[in-house]
C-alpha cells in the first residue's frame, strides 16, 4: 500500500468507524441505571477499531503492553499538565471576550464513580485504540517525516492522528455547544492527542497513548468531584 493510500484508507476508516459508533450510539439506549450514554458509543468503537486492526494487520503493526513504570512518569506529567494549561487559559480568554463557559455536556450527567469509569478509563482505551492504535499505526511507513517543536519531533503519523482526533470532538455542536466550548475542547484534544501519539512512537506501546488518555482526562474527574461536593 502507498503512502498516499494509506492516509486515505487510514482517514476515512476511522471517520467511518466514528460515524457509525456515534450514530450507534444515539439509537440504542440500555436503560440500565448506571450505564452511561456513551458505553454503547465506546464500546461499538472498541469492537470495530479492534476488527479493522486484525483484518488489516498487514499494514497495522499494532502493538500493546505493560508499561515500564519508571517510563510512564512523563507521559502522565505533561498529559494532565496541558490539560490544565490549556483549558484555564482558554477558560480566562473566553471570559476576557465575554463568552459563555461551560462544561462537557456528559460529564453534567453523570457522577463521580461514572466518569471515572467511562471517561478516565473506558473513553481513553476505546478512543486512543482507534486514534492511535489503528490510524497512528497505519501511518507509520510515513513516520520519518515531520517537524520539530520544543527538540521534540513530531511525526506525520502523530500530527494526522492529533488533528483528526481533535477535530472528532466537534460532534458536540450536536449537543448545543457553543462556539468558545468547542474552540478549546478541539485545542485541548488535539494537543493532547499530539503528546499521547508521540509518547506511542517513542515506546512502540499504544499502553502510553492510553495513559496520556487518561492523564487529560483526568481533570474531569476531578471536576465531577468538586461540583458533587459542591451540589
Amino acid at each position: 500500500m502507498r503512502n498516499n493510500e494509506r492516509i486515505i484508507y487510514g482517514i476515512l476508516i476511522t471517520i467511518l468507524v466514528f460515524a457509525i459508533t456515534t450514530f450507534l450510539g444515539s439509537k440504542i439506549h440500555l436503560n440500565l441505571e448506571f450505564f452511561s450514554s456513551s458505553f454503547v458509543t465506546h464500546s461499538f468503537m472498541l469492537g470495530l477499531s479492534i476488527v479493522f486492526i486484525y483484518s488489516l494487520r498487514k499494514y497495522v503493526n499494532y502493538k500493546i503492553a505493560v508499561p515500564q513504570f519508571k517510563k510512564v512518569l512523563k507521559p502522565i506529567l505533561f498529559g494532565f499538565l496541558a490539560t490544565v494549561f490549556i483549558n484555564i487559559t482558554i477558560t480566562v480568554l473566553t471570559k476576557i471576550l465575554g463568552g459563555k463557559v461551560e462544561a462537557h455536556a456528559l460529564l453534567t450527567k453523570m457522577n463521580p464513580l461514572q466518569v471515572f469509569v467511562f471517561v478516565f478509563i473506558y473513553a481513553s482505551i476505546a478512543e486512543e485504540i482507534l486514534f492511535r492504535g489503528f490510524l497512528m499505526n497505519i501511518l507509520k511507513p510515513l513516520q520519518s517525516k515531520g517537524i520539530k517543536i520544543f527538540k521534540r519531533n513530531l511525526s506525520i503519523p502523530v500530527i494526522i492522528s492529533a488533528v483528526i482526533f481533535g477535530l472528532a470532538h466537534l460532534i458536540l455542536i450536536s449537543t448545543g455547544a457553543g462556539e468558545f466550548f468547542l474552540f478549546r475542547i478541539v485545542i485541548f484534544t488535539t494537543i493532547l492527542g499530539l503528546i499521547a501519539g508521540y509518547y506511542q512512537e517513542k515506546f512502540e506501546n499504544n499502553a502510553y497513548a492510553i495513559i496520556v488518555h487518561m492523564s487529560g482526562n483526568l481533570m474531569g474527574v476531578i471536576g465531577a468531584l468538586l461540583m458533587n461536593l459542591n451540589s
